[in-house]
């Protein structure tokens, strides 16, 4: 398994862009105040707010997990519970963090095709009545691009928030992939008329060195949020490190085109793919159906890839996937189907 090639067994497997390392290397000149207080995390925080149009506190951290955990946290008091897709990353791939950093805060599942959480699974959630014997909702959490690589459009994803914040409810904004959904369309300015009160920008799959943008629409959440990030080990002290990738990415435009050249990638992979392929590919990701032996056989050929929540084969492409890694993966699967 050592000669194995992970280039498509996720969009985080790869290094990061050189317009993410080169503002971290101007960022390594001089001296800093520590713990966000620093002249390069202002300025990271400057153009998110540029970038989405809004005046909003922005804080970075080294983990989407940690990110999205603190965001429920902060939506949630430890007797209530978030909704979220049954197959979202804060439900499956999180290990419970969310009730951890939340002191108890709990998970309610909701169906919907191909990642997207139904409306009317959402409306049936929420009317529900409150007992006590029950973790009550009091939060949403959405995701987009989606763990299948589908896309919510602006209106669709305006109209979930919109549900929660009818009963008063917070909502999340997971945006582990965002860079994916906005070089597929999303309006990305469209976020804080929406009603999210925290946005996750995804830093890390986008091309990122390890950082995630928390940004915090609603700014009655910001008193204390700089000690919940302490309190949760996320405060770190040369907290520039997180934030110099940000200006890179953002100030030349590559945090979307290079999402949208993963985007281009993943769809020239679709053309060649062999086996069915289960949901639409919007972004980034492919999920195929494949059979074990299929399976046991590309991976014979040397690739690796994951099988995923709902069985199918999971494919990912990334900044750095080239037309000659998918065109190689491609005759890979030719020869195996």
């Amino acid at each position: 398994m050592s000669s194995a090639r992970y280039d498509f067994a996720s969009d985080n497997v790869v290094g990061a862009m050189p317009e993410a390392i080169e503002a971290l290397v101007t960022a390594n000149t001089g001296v800093a105040s520590g713990y966000g207080t620093d002249h390069i995390s202002a300025r990271a925080g400057d153009i998110i707010r540029a970038t989405l149009d809004v005046d909003a506190p922005v804080w970075f951290t080294a983990s989407g997990t940690a990110a999205n955990a603190l965001a429920l946290a902060t939506l949630a008091q430890p007797h209530e519970a978030v909704l979220a897709h049954e197959h979202a990353h804060v439900c499956t791939d999180e290990t419970g963090a969310p009730g951890f950093f939340g002191h108890g805060v709990g998970l309610i599942a909701l169906p919907g095709a191909s990642g997207k959480i139904d409306p009317a699974a959402l409306a049936a959630a929420l009317a529900q009545p409150d007992v006590s014997y029950r973790q009550a909702p009091a939060a949403l959490s959405l995701t987009n691009a989606t763990e299948y690589g589908t896309v919510y459009g602006t209106e669709a994803l305006a109209a979930l928030a919109q549900q929660a914040k009818a009963k008063g409810y917070g909502v999340h904004l997971d945006g582990a992939r965002l860079a994916n959904a906005v070089a597929a369309g999303f309006d990305l300015k469209a976020v804080p008329g929406m009603g999210v009160d925290i946005l996750v920008m995804g830093g890390t799959k986008a091309g990122s060195t390890p950082s995630e943008a928390v940004v915090l629409l609603n700014k009655s959440l910001a008193p204390r949020f700089d000690a919940r990030l302490k309190h949760a080990g996320q405060l770190v002290s040369k907290a520039r490190f997180l934030a110099a990738p940000w200006i890179g990415m953002l100030e030349s435009g590559a945090w979307s085109a290079r999402a949208a050249h993963a985007n281009a990638m993943a769809a020239k992979l679709a053309a060649l793919m062999p086996f069915p392929i289960r949901h639409p590919v919007e972004a980034n990701g492919l999920f195929v159906e494949m059979d074990e032996p299929a399976l046991e056989r590309l991976r014979g050929e040397g690739w690796f890839v994951y099988r995923f929540l709902d069985g199918t084969v999971r494919f990912m492409c990334s900044w750095a996937t080239t037309p000659e890694m998918v065109e190689d993966l491609g005759a890979a699967l030719k020869r195996i189907a």
